[in-house]
């Protein structure tokens, strides 16, 4: 299992503006993902649901490594 990272606009800025996100609910959706994708800028999203959450749909966005989650946030607009 990777060691995951956070980039500093995640840790002070993501989790300052969505004090309900869970650095575990971000790990749980990149390791299994409903979705993923590549994103520009080599950048990786993934999507997934937390049933803490009423099983809302969470994107995680990754560095090109896919281990150092640089945001995160619940997506409205997902469809499968």
């Amino acid at each position: 299992m990777p060691t995951y990272l956070y980039t500093k606009y995640f840790e002070e800025q993501v989790l300052k503006k969505r004090p309900y996100l869970k650095k575990e609910w971000c790990v749980e959706v990149v390791e299994n993902p409903i979705k993923s994708e590549p994103q520009e800028h080599n950048r990786y999203r993934f999507w997934g649901r937390i049933p803490e959450l009423d099983n809302r749909i969470l994107r995680v966005v990754t560095l090109d490594d896919k281990v150092t989650i640089h945001n995160a946030f619940l997506d409205r607009r997902f469809k499968l």
